[in-house]
């Protein structure tokens, strides 16, 4: 997926991005952290059909929710990982 990053003036950031099957969207994070998703027309991909805002917990929910692994899962990859280049170091 190829995200593009745009400074809003004011001192957030907008990403827009599209997936696979054509749905284009954006995520604004604004200074304060407020978090809006932005979901696009398909017809007229200028044209913005809904907006979501979250704040920093519901954003952080949701993102939770939207991850392929669960965070234990991720974690213990993580870890396995940094044992495993700590091995080769210790070696």
């Amino acid at each position: 997926m190829n995200i593009t990053h745009t400074p809003v003036p004011g001192g957030g950031v907008i990403h827009h991005f599209d997936t696979h099957r054509g749905d284009h969207l954006a995520v604004i994070i604004s200074p304060t952290g407020q978090r809006s998703l932005i979901v696009y027309d398909r017809q007229v991909p200028d044209t913005p059909i809904a907006t979501v805002e979250f704040d920093q917990q519901e954003a952080d929910q949701v993102a939770g929710l939207l991850h392929s692994r669960p965070l234990a899962e991720r974690l213990a990859a993580v870890e396995q990982r940094l044992e495993s280049l700590l091995q080769g170091v210790r070696d």
